[in-house]
């Protein structure tokens, strides 16, 4: 290809990623949709602005390797032997049956038993690339969900080297031309010297190398050898016959606990991410459409088909696999598409006559659709699960029991927990009222007394005792529904104190002119504690370091008291601040000054302390 040539592929590449993924976004259809989406509309049955697109693929698959490498450098060898359980076993009762089962369709479809048992389990395989680049986007890597779905990933990574190994048995059986053993024990030898060199390298000559590299200062070469040792690794793993990205993934294992992790988490980082949309777009360049409106029944019934299979199987194999009850169908939605190395796999397949006719295509399509429709699946679950939350308010409320409970707290999140804690380790009793089904589920396993119930209706709160109760703690997230029982607290109940959490100013605000007096805003003293400690850490003393956000508190408070009759003039409120920030550049000031003054006086009494010590030290001299 002629430079002209590549530079112009660049930016057809970058134009459909910048246009079609924030549009993707701004609908909330996810980034992966956006990519596919764009490649539909440069590749061949589109604008036709790229045509090669089965190099552009396996280019582009680099990323998927880079993308192992980084899950690899966040593991260490003693995590990844903690999860080996949940990787073999949790992985293993996925892949044999969701397996099986697809298998089991494809000889419904008409495919001969060696060519669905291959279909079985490469459609069982799922796409690592668009599973945990969502959750990622969701922030639930770390969480159970995350964890089990990457161990289920991780096992379909090492499943994928012995599936691609069995295809040319299979084809053998299938033609009754069984050969000898002599290639499979040179493959196991192939695989072993691989993964040993994967080992010394990764372990022994890494380490020391990237020591010298990093010695030279310069940033550039750095991140070079860290492609370098990336690209190395899964060139030995790929010549061996095993999965590039599973080399990658041992090679960051083998440097988890690497003094360079970080430095080689931030070279890498933009790489895979730029690598990883050139794949999902290469993905949907890859979609058939021709193959489509040719026999688009077939096509759709095997890719909605195929979807709702393994989505079913993996909703029904969750509870084994340790997925908290309420994500099961998030983690159908996940992995209920097709893998990456189903590609390779139907490659292999197709090329050994396994699959008959047309069906190593038409399952390749199958895969590439799949991946287009986990984006739509996954709003359609977010809305679904929406649904089912708000319909889930209807419940009726628990019968209260609030056996002369002192307390009442409304709304036990993260906030409100905390508080509760608090008081239940000094001896004091609760009733705590909270609509989160799940929440309340989980809190009774450990003898809180909690309740669902919605806390702003009247009959609740008297079941809850608040006309004996001495204070109420409001502590749920919704700043509407925290005034409105507020009021209701101040019209029913006039002698029950108030606790109550302010989310921001304006909330502060409208509890203030309601006439409760005891708030905390949920991030203000977090935010002076962080403060006090960057002083302390800088030197100054704790004493003095308190005192001063002590002293930024009172001007903070005494600000909005001052701002209070006047809030809803913006003109006015405006005007207060601007004071208000005066008065605090003044103390600013102030205080500077005085810190200049003890500073001067320290010196000039060191300077004296030394001018008598030289005193002392002549008299001596002198005398003698």
């Amino acid at each position: 290809m002629s430079q002209h040539g590549l530079l112009f592929d660049a930016m057809v590449y970058l134009a459909a990623a910048v246009l079609f993924v924030p549009l993707a976004s701004r609908f909330r259809l996810g980034s992966v949709l956006g990519y596919l989406i764009g490649g539909c509309v440069i590749g061949p049955w589109g604008l036709r602005l790229v045509k090669d697109v089965a190099s552009i693929l396996h280019f582009a698959e680099f990323g998927v390797v880079l993308m192992l490498f980084l899950i690899g450098l966040e593991l260490d060898p003693r995590r990844l032997w903690s999860m080996r359980q949940a990787v073999f076993r949790g992985g293993g009762i996925q892949m044999g049956a969701t397996g099986l089962v697809l298998a089991a369709g494809g000889l419904a479809a008409g495919l001969p038993w060696q060519g669905a048992l291959v279909a079985g389990l490469a459609l069982a395989l799922s796409s690592t690339a668009i599973a945990v680049q969502t959750m990622r986007e969701r922030g639930v890597l770390g969480a159970p969900l995350g964890t089990g779905s990457f161990a289920v990933l991780l096992f379909q990574d090492i499943a994928a080297i012995p599936l691609i190994a069995l295809v040319p048995l299979l084809a053998a059986s299938s033609t009754a031309a069984g050969g000898g053993g002599g290639g499979g024990v040179l493959g196991v030898l192939k695989v072993v010297g691989a993964v040993a060199a994967v080992v010394v390298v990764g372990r022994y000559l890494t380490r020391p190398v990237l020591r010298i590299v990093a010695r030279t200062g310069l940033r550039e070469v750095f991140t070079g050898f860290a492609l370098l040792l990336v690209i190395g690794i899964a060139l030995i793993m790929s010549a061996a016959g095993i999965s590039m990205a599973l080399g990658a993934f041992l090679a960051g294992i083998l440097l988890a606990g690497s003094e360079y992790r970080h430095a080689l988490e931030t070279d890498i980082e933009p790489f895979k991410g730029l690598l990883m949309g050139l794949f999902f777009i290469a993905v949907g360049m890859s979609i058939d459409f021709g193959l489509v409106a040719s026999r688009p029944l077939l096509i759709t019934a095997l890719v909605l088909g195929f979807t709702l299979l393994k989505g079913g199987v993996l909703r029904a194999i969750g509870g084994p696999l340790g997925i908290p009850r309420r994500e099961r169908w998030l983690f159908a939605c996940l992995l209920a598409q097709g893998g990456e190395f189903a590609f390779v796999v139907f490659g292999v397949a197709g090329q050994a006559k396994l699959l008959p006719g047309q069906w190593d295509a038409i399952l390749t399509l199958v895969v590439a659709l799949s991946m287009a429709v986990t984006p739509l699946a996954l709003v359609v679950h977010d809305r679904l699960m929406a649904r089912a939350a708000s319909q889930a308010t209807a419940r009726p409320a628990d019968p209260i029991e609030h056996h002369g409970a002192p307390i009442i707290i409304a709304g036990f999140g993260r906030f409100g927990q905390i508080v509760g804690r608090l008081l239940f380790a000094s001896g004091l009793r609760a009733t705590v009222l909270d609509h989160d089904v799940d929440q309340i589920e989980l809190l009774r396993k450990f003898d809180f007394r909690i309740f669902y119930g919605d806390a702003t209706r009247l009959d609740l709160l008297h079941a809850a005792g608040a006309a004996e109760a001495k204070l109420l703690v409001v502590a749920v997230d919704s700043q509407e529904a925290s005034l409105k029982l507020i009021d209701l607290a101040r019209e029913h109940f006039p002698n029950l104190a108030i606790v109550a959490r302010a989310r921001n100013v304006t909330h502060w605000v409208e509890l203030r002119k309601r006439g409760v007096d005891l708030i905390e805003r949920e991030t203000f003293e977090s935010a002076l504690r962080i403060g006090r400690r960057a002083l302390e850490r800088l030197g100054i003393a704790p004493f003095e370091a308190r005192e001063r956000a002590d002293r930024f508190r009172r001007h903070n408070v005494g600000l909005l008291e001052a701002m209070l009759p006047i809030f809803g003039d913006e003109g006015q409120r405006l005007s207060a601040a601007r004071a208000g920030r005066q008065q605090l550049e003044k103390q600013f000031a102030e205080e500077k000054a005085t810190l200049d003054r003890q500073t001067a006086w320290t010196s000039a009494e060191e300077e004296a302390v030394e001018t008598d010590e030289e005193a002392e030290a002549r008299v001596p001299a002198s005398g003698a």
